[in-house]
């Protein structure tokens, strides 16, 4: 019992902090920030509903991400039976910003918008491990796949990143 409300109250404590990541990969998931905030709402209510599930001590932000993703793919098939078809993916992540048009915004957006282009799979494990400095293994736990799998969606991305890398102009390095 004692162990019980320790995990409680150090979810408690901890989920604010998180609560920017979280958001981070509901929007990459979703790539909608209505449906990334009820995402990050959703993971918010599981996690202290199932507080006493959580190994203190253990990294929480793992935890955090995997009720999360978990939520994600409910929806996704929740969506599918609503919808009888496939997820049709929604192109309202990148909003251009007319103000501020420089160089690196712009260099920015077009990398953005070739991680964005990947497939879902590849997209996800792009932003847990090279985002959020996931561990290969702690990506593969979060997604619930093996770890050769996050090693190939991974390796297949940085190529695909790579080819289409060609096409954009080259970065310049800031020296101070």
């Amino acid at each position: 019992m004692e162990g019980k409300h320790i995990a409680t109250r150090e979810v408690r404590q901890q989920l604010a902090a998180h609560l920017p990541r979280l958001w981070r990969y509901g929007l990459v998931l979703s790539r909608n920030r209505d449906i990334a905030e009820e995402l990050v709402q959703s993971t918010c209510v599981r996690a202290l509903e199932r507080s006493s599930q959580y190994t203190p001590g253990t990294r929480i932000d793992r935890w955090l991400f995997a009720i999360l993703h978990s939520i994600w793919i409910s929806e996704l098939r929740a969506r599918h039976v609503r919808q009888g078809q496939g997820f049709v993916a929604s192109d309202e992540l990148m909003a251009p910003d007319t103000r501020e048009q420089d160089e690196t915004r712009l260099h920015y957006l077009k990398v953005m918008q070739r991680v964005n282009a990947l497939p879902e799979a590849q997209r996800n494990a792009v932003f847990l491990v090279y985002v959020e400095g996931f561990t290969y293994q702690e990506a593969a736990d979060t997604l619930a796949v093996p770890i050769g799998t996050v090693m190939s969606r991974l390796a297949t991305a940085r190529a695909r990143l790579a080819r289409s890398a060609d096409a954009l102009p080259p970065v310049k390095e800031k020296r101070s």
